[in-house]
């Protein structure tokens, strides 16, 4: 027990003397190296404080000339975008509605005030000039003066209505008693290709000679009969006038003017090209058309023959006008069915 106590007193001294030993070794050390860092620190320190606040100051103005300079960019940037629209705008408002009539208002008002100024001239060069009134002469007028009517020395003769085609009766006649033969199925066109009857005969007599060749006659029972006895009306004007004439034919329906161009097609011996405004045979649905076209006709000093339907059942006035025309009077029984009534 004496022996550890004793160890750790001697451990206790040597290391009381090792402390006391690094201690008066460390007072022993001259302090040089603080001193100086402590004296370059004090030597260099306001040179390094005018370098850095050069520094900071020229990197600050680099930053403003930057931030100025970007600003400016965008600045140009948005005027050259706001000229685009503006030079957009102006072409715009050029070919718009309003555009146009703001330019044309202001030529009208600069053409007005040009005008302006050029009546006030005009009356002022004209309050200038010396008018002088020439004078009336009034001299007495051929109406004023009182004539006496010569009395024709030879009257008028009026010739009745019945004695239209007398003059060329003999011919007349003569294609009568040609249609009472056989029929000429060769004959030339323009030519009656069919014969007739004896009744239709005497109806063409009763409506050359003692209507005139203006009137009505009762009809045959059928369109094709009545078609026939026209066709017979038209080889003969067409040996009294030639081409100077021409057939106008009045049916209300499309129908019933298709069976009358097929019958005086066949009995006439036409063509198609033969029915037209310009051909020898013109159909018609409206009365209106027909009187218009008679009117030219007669103008150019032609005639026209108009044939009426006998499912016509008014003839308009207009119609009774011209010289020549024949409406085919139909029967109660033939207009009704005609209409789909029986």
């Amino acid at each position: 027990m004496e022996t550890e106590e004793n160890l750790s007193k001697e451990k206790q001294n040597s290391e009381q003397n090792i402390s006391v030993k690094n201690a008066s070794s460390l007072k022993n050390t001259p302090p040089k190296p603080l001193e100086k860092e402590i004296k370059s620190k004090s030597v260099i320190s306001p040179a390094n404080d005018q370098k850095i606040s050069n520094s900071q100051s020229k990197a600050f103005i680099d930053l403003a000339l930057k931030d100025l300079q970007h600003s400016r960019e965008q600045l140009e940037k948005e005027l050259e975008e706001l000229s685009k629209k503006k030079e957009q705008i102006d072409t715009e408002l050029k070919s718009s509605f309003t555009g146009q009539s703001d330019a044309i208002a202001r030529k009208v008002k600069g053409f007005q005030e040009y005008l302006t100024g050029a009546l006030q001239d005009l009356a002022q060069s004209a309050e200038q000039l010396e008018l002088v009134v020439p004078p009336v002469i009034v001299k007495p007028s051929p109406l004023d003066e009182n004539k006496k009517a010569e009395p024709s020395k030879e009257p008028e003769v009026i010739h009745a209505v019945s004695d239209t085609f007398k003059p060329d009766e003999s011919l007349i006649r003569r294609c009568f008693s040609q249609f009472l033969e056989q029929p000429d199925f060769y004959a030339e066109p323009w030519k009656l290709r069919r014969s007739l009857e004896s009744i239709d005969i005497e109806m063409l007599e009763d409506w050359f000679f003692s209507m005139g060749g203006r009137g009505a006659q009762p009809s045959r029972g059928s369109r094709p009969k009545n078609a026939l006895v026209a066709a017979g009306i038209i080889a003969i004007l067409g040996e009294l006038y030639g081409e100077q004439f021409q057939t106008l034919v009045l049916a209300s329906q499309p129908e019933r003017l298709g069976e009358w161009r097929r019958c005086l097609q066949d009995s006439l011996g036409l063509n198609r090209e033969d029915f037209g405004p310009n051909s020898g045979i013109v159909l018609f649905e409206r009365s209106d058309g027909l009187v218009e076209r008679a009117d030219r006709l007669e103008e150019r000093g032609e005639l026209p023959l108009i044939i009426i339907d006998a499912a016509e059942i008014n003839v308009e006035i207009p119609i009774l006008q011209f010289p020549i025309w024949l409406a085919f009077a139909g029967s109660p029984n033939e207009i009704y069915e005609e209409d789909g009534l029986i």
